[in-house]
């Protein structure tokens, strides 16, 4: 049987996300305390795969996640799902809603939820935790007054439901990943996804700009990019991309071949199906078809006397 980590405990966004994979399908689903906890349990062998959050649409990426990715043993995407995200306020049975002074909240929901608890518990502190679920765990202990965690750890811990729906922003949505170590990579859907973590040689004008360079004159359109310091140096920052297409398209590949030449180092973390289903819109030039034929022309050039 397949095993695969997630942040735990009982009750997570991840475990929600998860359960809708066809990956958890008849696997073993194993919870994990922290983010790092999850990723180690792969590098180690425990288990086959992971799943943890990378990208919200209110916060941007999951840091965490993120600088654990891009040190250590290397681990490859191989999948990745989408959810919406809403947060109930769980409390102990018979909790009043005005007697609520320590929320327990991930960093993550405390971002998403920060107006709400504004207008509804005025003068609460927010108490961070390890995960949603954790928070309610730790409630139902009697650690805290109340805690922003899915619905779903309302029934898994015996708590009740003070409010439900909460959230700033009714478009808030979690992207998560399914990582595995790297082996042969799946064939491409034609609707995929390719992520990198580039690094410089060193900072100067136009270090940027070269790097997209390498994906715009390939016609590779980048759907996600922000900046993380290497921990280094003061001011030492490395790249994590997301960008449209798979290794095995001739555009991308190209593209990853560029970047190698003019990046000091190039992470890849696998090509994957997109959640979404699309397709990229490629401009003429830069289909599989050009790219071979534009190799025939010159192969033809090359060989003549």
């Amino acid at each position: 049987m397949t095993a695969i980590a997630y942040l735990g405990p009982r009750g997570t966004f991840t475990e929600q996300a998860l359960l809708s994979m066809t990956a958890s399908a008849d696997a073993d689903l194993r919870p994990y305390p922290t983010a790092a906890a999850v990723l180690d349990a792969v590098r180690s062998g425990e288990v086959e795969s992971a799943l943890v959050a990378i990208e919200n649409s209110i916060e941007g990426g999951v840091t965490g996640t993120l600088d654990d990715l891009a040190s250590g043993e290397p681990l490859v995407i191989v999948d990745e799902v989408v959810i919406r995200v809403r947060f109930a306020l769980v409390a102990r049975p018979g909790t009043d809603l005005g007697a609520v002074r320590r929320v327990a909240a991930h960093t993550v929901a405390a971002a998403q939820c920060r107006t709400w608890v504004a207008d509804h518990l005025p003068g609460a502190e927010i108490v961070p935790e390890s995960s949603n679920a954790a928070g309610a765990q730790a409630v139902a202990a009697g650690g805290y007054d109340a805690a922003l965690a899915p619905a779903i750890a309302a029934d898994v811990y015996g708590l009740e439901i003070l409010a439900s729906d909460v959230g700033d922003n009714d478009e808030a949505w979690t992207r998560f990943v399914l990582l595995a170590r790297p082996s042969a990579t799946s064939a491409p859907t034609g609707a995929d996804k390719t992520t990198l973590f580039l690094y410089m040689h060193e900072d100067h004008p136009g270090a940027l700009l070269e790097i997209l360079t390498e994906f715009a004159v390939r016609g590779v359109n980048l759907t996600r990019i922000e900046s993380r310091p290497t921990r280094r140096a003061l001011g030492d920052y490395f790249f994590s991309v997301d960008c449209e297409g798979h290794v095995a398209d001739a555009r991308v590949g190209e593209a990853l071949m560029g970047l190698h030449r003019i990046c000091a180092a190039v992470r890849y973390l696998g090509s994957y199906p997109r959640h979404d289903g699309k397709e990229p819109l490629l401009r003429p030039g830069v289909t599989d078809l050009d790219f071979a034929a534009a190799q025939a022309w010159l192969s033809d050039v090359r060989g003549r006397d």
